[in-house]
């Protein structure tokens, strides 16, 4: 009875340490909430959002949006499969295949790679390689090779060594060993990572483009630059179309490879 006495009194003391935060959180903001619910407000968010309709349907900036999304498309696929190969890389020492050293270097630089956000990273790149598709590239490739690195290190640190000891006693190469003895038991958690992270990168990817690194951003960003609501609402469909499309594709492909 007194344990379970302490573990309620745990319970009521950690939610009401919550919820005070919470309190102190809205008033150290000082968040006017209640401002949101007069009819002011509501009638000026009505209003706002009646002049996203109806989406401009023009050819020509189909024709726009239809590019952009391609190029969304093709920076979120570049990325990926670049984290992909160097979190592979890092993978390995991170997962203590050459040393206590390399483990503790490799961790750190990924540690350093996904600490940063994507939107920072981009900020970066576009200062570093100008405007534009390849800046935005670059920035998810960095941010999710460290994602990928430490999820690949886990799957390598919890795949069971007896395969690769066989093929080791059998005085296989380090090569043979880990692609015939360890890779097989990775490669779909591997698989499945990176098809979960090109989920991410495909919504991250449409984002970037508030800071310049082209695809769907860089049109929403120029639309509502202007107050062309009815262009932004395009745009704004096309990305969650384009959403909605990579996973279900991404679902599919991890099915048919049982991942």
């Amino acid at each position: 009875m007194s344990r379970r006495a302490g573990v309620s009194g745990g319970a009521v003391l950690a939610v009401g340490l919550l919820l005070a935060a919470v309190a102190g959180s809205f008033a150290w903001l000082d968040m006017p909430l209640a401002a949101l619910f007069t009819a002011t407000a509501v009638e000026e968010a009505g209003g706002f959002v009646a002049r996203f309709f109806p989406p401009d349907l023009s050819a020509g900036f189909l024709a726009k949006v239809a590019w952009a999304g391609l190029e969304t498309l093709a920076i979120s696929l570049l990325s990926t499969l670049l984290a992909a190969l160097g979190g592979a890389v890092l993978a390995l020492p991170a997962a203590g295949r050459h040393g206590l050293a390399g483990r503790h270097a490799a961790r750190f630089v990924l540690n350093l790679l996904r600490s940063v956000p994507e939107l920072v990273w981009a900020t970066l790149m576009v200062l570093a390689a100008g405007l534009g598709p390849f800046a935005g590239t670059l920035a998810l490739a960095l941010h999710t090779t460290g994602v990928l690195g430490r999820l690949f290190a886990e799957a390598l640190e919890n795949s069971p060594p007896t395969p690769a000891e066989a093929l080791a006693g059998g005085g296989a190469p380090a090569l043979v060993t880990f692609l015939y003895g360890t890779l097989p038991l990775v490669a779909p958690q591997w698989l499945a990572y990176a098809l979960y992270r090109w989920e991410m990168n495909i919504r991250m990817a449409a984002i970037l483009g508030f800071v310049g690194a082209g695809g769907l951003g860089a049109l929403l960003y120029y639309s509502l630059s202007l107050f062309q609501e009815a262009q932004a609402s395009t745009v704004i469909i096309a990305m969650l179309a384009m959403a909605v499309a990579v996973d279900g594709a991404s679902a599919w492909l991890r099915r048919r490879a049982g991942a």
